[in-house]
Formats: structure tokens, sequence, C-alpha cells
């Protein structure tokens, strides 16, 4: 049997955690959780059975104060069929099998339970990768793991179809926060609880060579106005527990009217 590869060092992402800052590194967390409660208005329907996945749970505890909340360890602490929603929230990026955490998730859901994902896409911090990798390249002549690897919006769809959830959708909202420096990025990253905890990660102290040297990179290439920007590309997933009362695409050939009809045209036959 093939064993998932490991991504990410739980103890250390733990150890990060516990270290944010609780009320001036969420601000992504805040915007997320805005989001969530926004799609959730649109849906025409009450869910009384909630559950959240999160890494944070007094920050997600807003969202939805009734939820049962549950760490995003590999093995999810849910009921199986005993939930109308599951928020999956800001935790993906960080699983080793994302596509095992949307099936157990899938699973916890009762028959047309929604699912739903906020996670980072990969244009996340793409400013501070393409920084970083010249700059160690430059100074080391290699490359380490710095940024843990986050999945395009074309992939997000097929994670929710795979996961054998229904009437998938994925879209972006894309976030810009400007920064004074690099340094004042970096340090934000360490409130937010998303310092470096990749398992192939170096484990002694970057050379101080290296991020002085992507600092000065990330300033000449993408400084503007005095400000260095960082893009958060927010991901949002939603999927339905399979249910017959869903509307489902009509077999090929088993439609009872002609498009000609329904648009008014004439229908020209093509020659054999």
């Amino acid at each position: 049997m093939q064993t998932q590869p490991k991504l990410t060092d739980r103890a250390a992402l733990t150890r990060n955690r516990a270290r944010a800052d609780q009320d001036k590194g969420m601000f992504l967390h805040d915007a997320a959780i805005e989001e969530v409660q926004d799609r959730l208005s649109m849906v025409n329907r009450s869910f009384t059975r909630p559950a959240i996945v999160t890494g944070f749970p007094e920050i997600w505890r807003r969202c939805l104060p009734t939820a049962v909340i549950v760490e995003d360890a590999d093995t999810l602490d849910l009921t199986v069929g005993g939930h109308d929603l599951v928020v999956h929230a800001l935790g993906l990026h960080w699983a080793d099998d994302p596509v095992g955490q949307i099936i157990q998730s899938r699973r916890a859901l009762c028959a047309d339970g929604l699912f739903m994902a906020a996670t980072f896409g990969g244009q996340t911090l793409n400013e501070l990768r393409a920084a970083l990798a010249q700059a160690e390249s430059e100074v080391t002549g290699g490359l380490s793991p710095r940024v843990v690897p986050m999945g395009e919006i074309r992939d997000m769809g097929a994670l929710l179809q795979r996961a054998g959830l229904a009437l998938p959708v994925a879209d972006s909202v894309p976030l810009r926060v400007n920064y004074e420096s690099p340094w004042a990025l970096m340090n934000d990253l360490r409130a937010m609880g998303e310092a470096n905890a990749l398992d192939q990660r170096l484990r002694r102290p970057t050379r101080r060579a290296v991020l002085i040297r992507a600092a000065e990179l990330y300033v000449e290439t993408f400084m503007e106005e005095g400000r260095i920007p960082a893009t958060f590309d927010l991901i949002f997933m939603t999927g339905w527990a399979p249910d017959d009362s869903q509307q489902k695409p009509l077999r090929p050939g088993s439609a009872s009217a002609r498009l000609a009809d329904a648009l008014g045209a004439s229908e020209i036959k093509l020659p054999e």
C-alpha cells in the first residue's frame, strides 16, 4: 500500500499556531469568516448541525457559535452523517492529504448537506516565494522548502469531485496587503501562525545573508510607492453531499424541445 508523502511537521505547526497573535495576526481569518457568513446567508437553508474544522477554534467559534469545532488533524473527529454543514477553515494547505480531508468532511454530512472550505490558493505569497528562491540560489547555490505548496483554483473543483461531492464550485477572492518592508511581512506570518512547518524544511536557522538578499530582491522587484505588496489568494469551495433531490444533467438526446423552436429560428439541416 502506497503511503501518503509527509508534507507537514505537525509538531512544528502546533507550536507555530500556539505562538500566533490572536489579536493582531488573525485578519485573514476575519476576512474568511466574513466571506463564509456572507455565502451562507445566500443559501436558502437553515443549518442546525454545523461543524467547523480548524486549527484556530476560538477565532472560528464566532463564525457559527453553535458549531461543533474539531482540529484539522489527519483524522477528523467528526460523526459520520452527523452534520448538515461542514466548514473547513483555512487549514487545507497544511494537510498531507487534502482530498482525504474533504472525503472525511463529506462522510460527516447528512444527505444534501453542504461542505464549504476556505483555503489559500497558488498565488499566495508569490512575491515572497520568488524573492526567497532567487536569494537562496544566489547565496547558497541551492533551494530548500520554505513556503507550503498551494493548489491553483482550476484544481480545486477536481478535488471536490474526487471526494464525491455534487455541484462543486470553486472561486477566488484575492487580497493584497501592503507592508513597510519584507521584515514586517515575515513578522506578520509568524503572528498568523503560518511560519515554515514543512517536514523537509531546513532544521537550522536560515543564513542571514539569504534573508537580507531576499529582502533586497523583494524591494527591487515589487515595491510600489514606498511599500511592498503581499498577495493572499483566498479560495472558497462548496459542494453538496449527494441526494436524489438535487438537479442532475439530462441524458444526451433526452431533450423534449428543439433549440431552434426556443430561439424562434429556422433550422438549417447540414448536408449528409
